[in-house]
C-alpha cells in the first residue's frame, strides 16, 4: 500500500510511513498489534483512523479522481461493505504475495 501511494501522491499530500521502520510505530502511537492487524493514518492532530476507514482518507488526500471513489465511504452500507472486505483482505493479506503485496522494510 505504502508504494502504490508513493507513485500516486505526486503532489506530496500524504506522508507515507512503513511501520516496518525503527521507532515509527513509538512515534504515532500506534501498537505492534494494532499495525498487524490493519493500516493506519495519523493526523497532524493526533486523529487516527484504520483499515478501510484510514484508506478511504488516503484516496480522498490524494487528489484527481481518488475523493470521488472515497465519497462511497460516507454512506453506511457500503463503508461496512468496505471494512468488512478489508478485515478478511488483512487477515489473507499473506496470500496476496504473488500478487505484489509485500510489507515494506527499512
Amino acid at each position: 500500500m505504502a508504494r502504490w501511494v508513493r507513485r500516486r501522491d505526486r503532489a506530496g499530500r500524504v506522508l507515507v510511513v512503513a511501520n516496518q521502520n525503527s521507532g515509527v510505530l513509538e512515534r504515532y502511537g500506534v501498537t505492534r498489534e494494532e499495525a498487524d492487524r490493519a493500516a493506519w493514518t495519523v493526523g497532524r492532530n493526533g486523529s487516527r483512523l484504520e483499515g478501510a476507514a484510514a484508506i478511504n482518507r488516503v484516496l480522498k488526500e490524494l487528489g484527481g479522481g481518488w475523493p470521488v471513489l472515497a465519497a462511497s465511504y460516507r454512506l453506511r452500507p457500503l463503508a461496512a461493505l468496505e471494512e468488512s472486505f478489508y478485515r478478511w483482505f488483512a487477515r489473507n493479506r499473506s496470500r496476496f504475495h504473488r500478487f505484489g503485496v509485500t510489507p515494506e522494510r527499512e
